[in-house]
């Protein structure tokens, strides 16, 4: 009979393999390398069992980027690409909070859990990765210290689920020949929208460029971003919407929402220099929100179809990155190649939005050999195609406020 592969992480787990974990790290911090600190752990440790042990040294660093507390966790490659943040998983379940049994089905290696454990209540994680259930549990006892947790291993479609209960579901949009295409996952859509005729609340993990057009009546279309990072939508069902799309951009761990407003069409004008160029957060862009957004601060935009807005005075939003603007020209390279010039303007940042081009190439060919740092908009300008340069945050508050 073939080992499980359970064995080696059941290992990893436990006391002994959190101590190998333990005195790796601390070898690694006395500055060891790995080829000393695999040495080591040979000399005691089986190869398989010595190996994850490095493995997770580097996990845990990488994780440093998603989760508070990786030293407590443990992880596989796939599972750690795939997870939520810790940031995000925590404030997606503040809408569950009123709900006594929670499932998260496709709960991967458990960031979901995490944040859905902490609130206290009883929690079933489904998995049917036999791996990925055990480390799920793990993780979210290790840093929630919940107890009230009940791990089923199981394909999701197969888990009985009683209409009092909520659901959070990450479909899998990858399998073993890779990314599935379009909007694809398993399981697909359909069945993860039914769940709504079964359970009292339902909210479905997708990409953020889920398309508005598939999303059912009554359901809310959530955009999350991390900092100015777009990192997923959410569906939720009727029993947790409150409006039908939402851009939530979470910064040093506050979120801020921004939800559909009513007005009128918000004016279009072009952009001259001493202006403000509002540059949003693509949670914004992708929820549909820009004239939302444009009516709550009181700015204007710069094309019916842009997701830059223009202000002619500074604004503070978490919604959007101000820049001073300092030149404006039509989106011909020689020329801004001699504005830059004549701003004393080298290295530089492009944001391009509606129009084609590949940045990095366009950046190599237009960076100068001045002493200021610019950020360029690649840009229409009312259907023109357009630079808009603005200066760096020191050079904006030196020279041109």
């Amino acid at each position: 009979m073939p080992p499980s592969p359970l064995t080696p992480y059941e290992w990893l787990i436990s006391a002994s393999g959190q101590d190998w974990l333990t005195r790796a790290a601390l070898l690694r911090a006395e500055g060891l390398t790995d080829l000393k600190i695999g040495e080591v752990l040979r000399s005691e440790l089986e190869s398989e069992q010595a190996a994850l042990v490095l493995t997770q040294l580097d996990l845990r660093q990488r994780a440093a980027a998603k989760f508070a507390h990786p030293d407590r966790m443990c992880f596989t490659r796939a599972g750690l690409e795939q997870s939520t943040s810790e940031e995000i998983a925590r404030y997606r379940a503040e809408r569950y909070r009123d709900y006594g049994n929670i499932h998260d089905l496709c709960c991967g290696i458990g960031g979901d859990l995490i944040g859905l454990a902490a609130l206290g209540n009883p929690t079933t994680a489904v998995d049917i990765d036999p791996v990925h259930l055990l480390l799920a549990e793990y993780n979210a006892r290790s840093v929630t210290g919940a107890t009230d947790i009940r791990p089923i291993l199981s394909d999701v479609r197969e888990v009985e689920i009683l209409p009092e209960d909520a659901v959070f579901i990450d479909p899998a949009r990858r399998s073993e020949r890779g990314r599935m295409r379009g909007y694809e996952s398993e399981p697909p859509l359909e069945w993860a929208l039914d769940l709504a005729d079964r359970a009292a609340a339902v909210g479905i993990k997708a990409a953020p460029g889920f398309p508005h057009d598939l999303v059912p009546d009554g359901w809310e279309l959530e955009l999350i971003a991390l900092g100015h990072d777009v990192k997923e939508a959410v569906l939720w069902s009727p029993a947790l919407t409150t409006t039908p799309r939402r851009a939530t951009v979470i910064a040093v761990g506050v979120p801020a929402s921004l939800i559909p407003t009513a007005g009128d069409e918000v004016p279009v004008r072009d952009v001259r220099p001493g202006d403000w160029l509002l540059d949003l957060n693509p949670a914004v862009t992708n929820a549909g929100l820009v004239q939302d957004l444009a009516r709550c601060i009181g700015t204007e935009r710069i094309d019916p179809e842009i997701g830059f807005l223009v202000s002619d005075r500074a604004i503070e939003t978490p919604f959007a990155s101000c820049w001073r603007v300092i030149d404006v020209l039509p989106w011909h390279e020689k020329r801004i190649k001699q504005a830059l010039k004549t701003h004393d303007i080298g290295p530089i940042d492009i944001r391009r939005r509606g129009l084609p081009g590949e940045v990095n190439t366009i950046t190599k060919r237009l960076r100068g050999t001045g002493q200021r740092r610019a950020m360029i908009a690649m840009t229409r300008m009312q259907g023109a195609p357009t630079a808009i340069i603005c200066a760096a945050p020191s050079m904006a508050r030196t020279e041109y406020y």
